[in-house]
């Protein structure tokens, strides 16, 4: 097997002479930061994307940038950080959601230049929380704000969503019995702007070599 999918669920796509050299990057699992994860939990881990993103970015043989998505979210600090850097990539890049993207996944699924959902795949937007005691001050509950308003800032910025929209999924009473957000569901995800289309990988790859051939004209 190819160690870098073994390891970091990567892998170089290239076709015949002529067609664009895209590297592929699967984001699944919790987002693991400051903090390792369970040893039977499946992960991205922070440490790996940042020196592959930035390979990536360097290396002047690859076009464009696809991200395989399906992420039940984790630490907020470190996973807005991978979305600002696949914001601020030059390349073309493509998300494409398969399955879930939850939390903090969602900036990082809405980060691309453009960005696909499958049909079934699953959007949840709610608060953000902390696991662990967590010290009851006024300065706690500004801090919950700074970071709530940074993500909610991030998704308004990078998708056709208003921050008053994503803001009001965060506290809406949802399906969850024992949570407060708000689930959004392939074509509904779409229909509110967070997301561009719905479709799949097909879709995805000919959408982001489309992309290239812009960039690369004349």
């Amino acid at each position: 097997m190819d160690n870098n999918i073994n390891e970091y669920g990567i892998k170089l796509l290239t076709g015949k002479e002529g067609e664009p050299t895209i590297q592929l990057i699967s984001i699944i699992g919790e987002i693991e930061g400051h903090e390792c994860a369970s040893n039977t939990s499946k992960t991205t881990k922070y440490e790996h994307m940042l020196p592959i993103l930035a390979g990536v970015e360097f290396n002047e043989e690859i076009d464009g940038v696809l991200f395989l998505i399906n992420t039940v979210g984790g630490d907020v600090s470190c996973g807005l950080a991978l979305a600002e850097i696949i914001a601020s990539m030059s390349k073309p890049t493509v998300a494409l959601v398969i399955g879930d993207s939850h939390s903090i996944g969602v900036p990082l699924s809405v980060a691309a230049d453009y960005t696909f959902i499958a049909p079934s795949a699953t959007v949840i937007i709610h608060p953000v929380r902390m696991s662990g005691p967590v010290l009851g001050a006024p300065q706690t509950v500004e801090y919950f704000k700074l970071t709530q308003n940074r993500i909610t800032e991030f998704i308004a910025k990078h998708s056709e969503a208003s921050k008053e929209d994503i803001e009001r999924w965060m506290v809406t009473p949802g399906i969850l019995s024992r949570d407060l957000g708000t689930i959004l569901v392939g074509e509904e995800a779409v229909r509110y702007g967070v997301f561009q289309e719905t479709g799949g990988i097909s879709d995805a790859l000919a959408k982001l070599k489309s992309m290239i051939s812009v960039t690369v004209a004349p």
